[in-house]
C-alpha cells in the first residue's frame, strides 16, 4: 500500500500548527515534533500492509534541537530505501515573523535573552537543508488562514501543480505610504483623476462608473497590456530562481480610483494562470472616507 508520507517544516510564526490542523481535517495522520530518531520507524510502521494509514504528516522544526542535524541522514536512508516523501516548507519575511512574535509576546525558541530578529537568523541557517529540499515552499506573509487552507488543498487534495509563488496585487495611495513590502510598485498618477469629476468622489474603483471612466482613456489600456507582458514575461523567472512571493503595488494619490480598478484589471488578466497563487488587496481604499468623518 501507497501511504502518503509528508514532513511539514519551516520557521516558528509561519503557520505550522494551523497547517497541521488543515491537513488532519483533509484526512492526514498528524503528529507534531516528532523526535527524528523514530521518524524512520514510523514511516515503516504506516508503509505496513495491515497499517490503516493512508496520508501522514510530520511536524519536524527547530524544536528538535540538536538533533535536527541527524535529519538529513534519515532522508537519505528514506530515499535509498525507495519510501516516497514530500518536504512542505511554510516561511514568511522576517518582517512579518518579528510582528508575529511581538504580537503574541512569545519569545522565539533561539533567542534567549537576545533580540527575536537574531534568533530568526539562526533559524533560517539551521533550516536551509531543508528549504533547498522542499518539494512545496508556501509563504504566508500575506496569506489569511482560509488562503493557506486553499493553497495547501491545491496541493493535497486537489493534486494541482504548485510552483510555490504567490502573488499578492495591492491598489495604495501614495500619500498613505509606499508598501514597505512591495517588489514592483506602479504609478498610475499620469491618469486623469476621477476625485475631480463631479458624482464620482465617493465611489471607488470597485464601481463600474469609475472603471468605466478611467478605462476610456487610451494610455490606461496601453498601461495595462504592456503591465501584464511584463509581468507574464518575469513569473517564470522569478519561479526558477526560487521566488516564492511577489508583491505588485500599483498606486495613485489616495488609492481609492485608479489605482483599484487598474489592480483589479490586472488581477483579471492573471487569474487564468495555474502557475502561482493570486489574491488582490486595497489597502487604502476606504481611508479618505474615515478622514472626511
Amino acid at each position: 500500500m501507497h501511504v502518503k508520507f509528508v514532513i511539514l517544516t519551516g520557521m516558528s510564526g509561519a503557520g505550522k500548527s494551523t497547517a497541521l490542523k488543515m491537513m488532519e481535517d483533509m484526512g492526514y495522520f498528524c503528529v507534531d515534533n516528532l523526535p527524528i530518531a523514530l521518524i524512520e520507524k514510523f514511516a515503516e510502521l504506516a508503509g505496513q500492509q495491515d497499517a490503516e494509514l493512508q496520508k501522514v504528516a510530520v511536524g519536524v522544526d527547530i524544536r528538535s534541537g540538536q538533533t535536527l542535524r541527524e535529519l538529513q541522514d534519515v532522508l537519505d536512508k528514506l530515499k535509498q530505501e525507495g519510501k516516497a516523501f514530500d518536504i512542505l516548507y511554510l516561511d514568511s519575511t522576517d518582517e512579518v515573523l518579528v510582528k508575529r512574535y511581538k504580537e503574541t509576546r512569545r519569545t522565539h525558541p533561539l533567542a534567549g535573552s537576545e533580540r527575536v530578529d537574531k534568533g530568526i537568523r539562526m533559524e533560517r541557517m539551521q533550516l536551509e537543508f531543508l528549504r533547498r529540499q522542499a518539494d512545496y515552499i508556501v509563504d504566508t506573509s500575506n496569506m489569511l488562514t482560509r488562503e493557506l487552507k486553499a493553497e495547501l488543498e491545491k496541493i493535497f487534495v486537489l493534486n494541482q501543480d504548485y510552483k510555490n509563488l504567490f502573488i499578492t496585487i495591492v491598489s495604495f495611495g501614495f500619500k498613505y505610504g509606499i508598501p514597505t513590502d512591495s517588489d514592483l510598485v506602479f504609478d498610475v498618477r499620469f491618469l486623469p483623476n476621477p476625485y475631480y469629476v463631479e458624482g464620482l468622489r465617493s465611489k471607488t474603483g470597485n464601481d463600474p462608473e469609475i472603471q468605466q471612466y478611467v478605462m476610456q482613456f487610451q494610455e490606461a489600456g496601453q498601461f495595462l497590456d504592456k503591465l501584464e507582458d511584463m509581468i507574464k514575461f518575469l513569473i517564470p523567472n522569478y519561479i526558477t530562481e526560487g521566488k516564492t512571493q511577489l508583491i505588485i503595488s500599483v498606486g495613485c494619490t489616495g488609492g481609492k480610483h485608479r489605482s483599484v480598478t487598474l489592480a483589479n484589471a490586472l488581477y483579471y488578466r492573471l487569474q487564468d494562470q495555474k502557475e502561482y497563487g493570486l489574491k488582490i488587496e486595497h489597502r487604502d481604499i476606504g481611508k479618505d472616507a474615515l478622514r472626511n468623518k
